[in-house]
């Protein structure tokens, strides 16, 4: 029997495999930083009865000081952005069937509403920020959805709806990663100045970090309760990625043909795995032994994923950002911050 057009060829299995050997080199010093994470974590117990600093925090720390010594280069980078995208992306997955839903929406819907207002009045306000330093329309735009949304992700996607340049889009990827990793290490030190609850700790972290790996590193190191909750604010945010590409979308892009916006970018599936593993743990349908091994093999791989964080981090980038996208970037985190510590105080979260 003749193959048609209509025939879907499917790729042999030889091709997956051939994608791998390229990734082998950075997923090998992923996993290497992510293990010396843990073994300290293990030699801090011994000695003090519990981590100083947690192996999550210690990843990122220790993969820094590899970038730095130049221990990495461009034949880890791809594996690198393996462990730290798609690897991070599976353990956020397998977290939804460790949560305890009913504790995490405690605060009813107006936490759901109050996620949106405090994204959109931070968008709109790191705008008017970058515009009134003097960055361009664009580069304002990168910023600010950098700082409330997402992080890197949110300028990757929102970069070539409005067709923003590759210099702008380097400028406030690099910045971002970097106060990120500060934000990681800092914001726990709020905590105790704040007199805040593991709960209201979550939501501090999950409105203020950038990026879903930081997130899960300045929360989970205090808390699995924080954590759980700061999992839930965030991908609350990024649910906010699609209407904002979507807004920029049909208010003009790239061409005069109006960009494409691609169904993953709206709702990426591994948030729709999260909601869907929450669901079926909420209704009793997953067991607790699958529970237990979600929560160990999703904390394995957070950590080889904060570990190619650190790796992929380069502070030596942030000499080679302008003072004003810095400034830009450091204003429009305060007023994230402000803007988060005003909505628990005003939710009342305990």
């Amino acid at each position: 029997m003749e193959a048609t057009d209509d025939v879907i060829q499917l790729e042999p299995l030889s091709g997956y495999w051939n994608r791998l050997p390229p990734l082998l080199p950075g997923i090998g010093a992923s996993l290497a930083v992510s293990f010396a994470a843990i073994v300290t974590g293990w030699g801090e117990e011994q000695v003090f009865g519990r981590p100083i600093v947690e192996p999550l925090v210690l990843a990122i720390l220790f993969g820094m000081l590899v970038r730095i010594a130049g221990w990495v280069g461009s034949r880890q980078e791809r594996g690198v952005r393996f462990v730290a995208k798609d690897v991070l992306e599976v353990a956020v997955c397998l977290l939804g069937a460790t949560m305890d839903v009913p504790r995490l929406f405690a605060s009813g819907p107006a936490l759901a509403l109050g996620i949106v207002i405090v994204v959109a009045v931070a968008l709109s306000g790191g705008y008017l920020i970058g515009r009134v330093i003097g960055l361009s329309p664009k580069l304002a735009v990168l910023v600010a959805c950098g700082n409330a949304i997402c992080g890197n992700s949110a300028i990757a996607a929102v970069a070539p709806v409005i067709g923003a340049d590759r210099e702008d889009v380097a400028a406030s990827i690099a910045l971002t990663a970097v106060l990120g990793v500060i934000a990681v290490l800092g914001l726990p030190l709020l905590m105790p100045l704040l007199g805040y609850t593991n709960y209201q700790y979550g939501v501090l972290a999950g409105l203020t970090v950038y990026a879903v790996p930081q997130v899960l590193a300045a929360a989970f190191a205090v808390s699995v309760l924080s954590g759980q909750v700061a999992t839930v604010v965030k991908l609350a945010r990024v649910l906010m990625l699609g209407p904002v590409v979507l807004f920029f979308s049909l208010r003009g892009g790239a061409s005069s043909d109006g960009p494409v916006v691609r169904r993953g970018a709206l709702v990426p599936w591994f948030v729709a795995g999260f909601v869907v593993l929450a669901a079926l743990r909420s209704f009793g349908v997953v067991p607790d032994a699958v529970t237990n091994v979600s929560k160990v093999l999703a904390s394995w791989l957070t950590i080889a994923a904060m570990a190619a964080l650190g790796l992929a981090s380069d502070l030596r980038s942030v000499r080679r950002v302008g003072a004003r996208v810095m400034l830009a970037v450091g204003a429009s985190l305060s007023v994230l911050l402000v803007l988060a510590v005003s909505l628990i105080r005003v939710l009342r979260i305990h």
